[in-house]
């Protein structure tokens, strides 16, 4: 959130290329702490993979795996996507593009790339989207946790995909819906997580199970 919200898109309020530039090498070590946000994001995502796996393996192990996948596949895209991120840090750091290029030119070469990550971030969601969902149904059908964190996982997951959708098939990949769309997503995910950091497992239900 922090990345997105207060980095990325706090950046990205104006329309103005060489505007966006200005904001991004007036704030660099604070647009620096975005990425470096993002990357701990996706480390810290591993752990809690394998939680899931370990925690359905048992019951539903196909179900489970394939949304390792999805994840997996969502990560990898993340990961890579997110250097497009640099790209303005590169141009604007490189003395041999400053001789050659415009500061116009450059600063389009700057938004070009975030806009290529806008775009990057927003297909990584779909596969995330879908591993939410399967986590969701786990939940809800195993009763480790209350159901209605499955539901509000399964819905957080959906809201990720019809928020790219909206991009993808939008003219100027314009969304009028977002923040707002994943405002929800935001709520599913909190509350899986405050539950098993506070609550935890229902154990006599895993034995049961």
């Amino acid at each position: 959130m922090f990345a997105e919200v207060f980095v990325r898109e706090a950046m990205s309020v104006s329309n103005n290329a060489l505007v966006i530039a200005n904001k991004i090498h007036a704030s660099e070590m604070f647009y620096r702490l975005g990425f470096v946000a993002d990357l701990i994001n996706f480390i810290c995502g591993l752990p809690v993979i394998l939680f899931f796996w370990i925690l359905f393996r048992q019951s539903h192990k196909y179900i489970v795996t394939l949304a390792i996948f999805f994840v997996i596949i969502s990560n990898a895209i993340f990961a890579t996507n997110i250097v497009n991120q640099l790209h303005p840090l590169l141009i604007y750091g490189n003395t041999n593009y400053l001789q050659v290029f415009q500061p116009g030119q450059l600063a389009v070469l700057s938004t070009m790339a975030l806009q290529v990550q806008s775009q990057g971030y927003a297909i990584g969601l779909v596969f995330f989207g879908f591993y939410c969902i399967i986590i969701g149904y786990l939940i809800y059908k195993t009763r480790y946790i209350p159901k209605i964190f499955g539901i509000l996982y399964a819905f957080a997951g959906f809201c990720y995909i019809l928020n790219s959708f909206i991009m993808f098939l939008s003219r100027g990949f314009a969304n009028p819906l977002f923040p707002y769309i994943l405002f929800p997503a935001f709520i599913g995910e909190l509350s899986v997580c405050l539950w098993l950091l506070i609550m935890g497992i229902r154990e006599h239900k895993m034995e049961r199970i």
